[in-house]
């Protein structure tokens, strides 16, 4: 099959990429390359590989440049919470309407399938126990606001001859050369092995589901061999019932493999975003997907990382490592315009 990859340069993209291309699809990637600078580690084993790279933004693709892909798989957009409330306009304009020209351009190129990640962060302060697809969304940023926004739009744009499917990943985790450490069980490990502590600003106990990149792959995989009508206009979150944990649960299965670093909790509240997660959908529903790792083997990845690059906390704290860190560099240092366009 031959696909097009948006964020190819990215923390899931980077992984996901090299994954595709070795199981025998056709990769192009598509990137601005906010974050080409960062790369923390090297194994050319399992990126020995990457695609052919067209530097581009999502908001100026035309049906010309997807002529000819079976399929695109969407991951190109400002990610996480803060970086998308610096700046909300901007957040909209890439994350919303750059994906709503996206999918317009791969159906009026005769693309098929349309991969769209989007994130378990719709369901913002949930309402009941457990969500799952057909719960309400209650988005609580941009960035979630603009997940529902786009799957909406992208949803209604579905027919015979377009498939669009949505995966609503829970929070991610795991090793990867372009690394993130602004996400919860990346960012407590980098501290445990940086800092020596892991000191929560909260008590940690608001539900979150999270999931390996890895495990991403394998939806993202899966998506493009299963039968389009086991995915055509279908919603799915991906992770695992069983990694459903409380931050501070998150936290303790660091120290457990760190156990050298000294954990310490804040008071409550803060981040009022609380949601548990089914994934039955997918189990049952997407052929060829489970999850195979657990964030107690995600920490341990992460040490291992951490121990052969001798990780130092200058590499911790570097820009592209921490997304919004990242575009306010590039900003400050007039690399990007106001509309984060690459400044000519």
């Amino acid at each position: 099959m031959r696909v097009i990859v948006t964020g190819p340069d990215g923390y899931i993209g980077s992984v996901l990429a090299p994954r595709l291309m070795k199981e025998g699809h056709d990769v192009v990637g598509l990137d601005t390359g906010y974050y080409r600078s960062g790369w923390l580690f090297t194994d050319p084993v399992q990126f020995g590989s990457m695609p052919r790279l067209v530097c581009d933004d999502i908001r100026r693709v035309t049906p010309e440049m997807l002529e000819g892909f079976d399929a695109v798989v969407h991951m190109a957009e400002l990610s996480n919470d803060p970086l998308g409330e610096s700046n909300r306009d901007v957040t909209f304009d890439i994350n919303h309407r750059g994906s709503v020209i996206l999918a317009e351009a791969a159906k009026a190129a005769g693309v098929p399938r349309f991969v769209y990640t989007s994130s378990c962060s719709v369901y913002g302060v949930a309402d009941e126990d457990v969500v799952d697809e057909s719960s309400r969304v209650n988005p609580q940023t941009a960035y979630a606001e603009c997940k529902v926004r786009v799957e909406q739009d992208v949803g209604a744009l579905a027919d015979s001859s377009f498939a669009p499917v949505f995966l609503r990943n829970a929070t991610a985790y795991g090793a990867s050369p372009r690394m993130r450490f602004d996400i919860v069980l990346n960012n407590l490990a980098g501290l445990a092995w940086t800092a020596g502590k892991i000191a929560m600003i909260s008590d940690g106990t608001p539900w979150r589901p999270i999931v390996h990149i890895e495990d991403i792959g394998t939806a993202i995989a899966s998506c493009l061999t299963a039968h389009v009508k086991d995915i055509a206009g279908e919603i799915f979150n991906v992770g695992s019932s069983a990694e459903n944990y409380r931050v501070r649960e998150i936290a303790e299965i660091v120290h457990e493999v760190f156990p050298e670093s000294v954990l310490t909790f804040g008071p409550s509240g803060g981040d009022n975003r609380s949601y548990r997660v089914s994934f039955d959908k997918i189990d049952a529903g997407l052929p060829g997907f489970r999850c195979r790792w657990t964030a107690l083997e995600g920490a341990r990845q992460l040490r291992k990382v951490f121990e052969r690059i001798q990780m130092s906390k200058e590499d911790f704290e570097s820009p592209p490592y921490t997304r919004l860190r990242c575009l306010q560099n590039l900003i400050a240092t007039g690399q990007i315009d106001d509309s984060y366009f690459w400044a000519t």
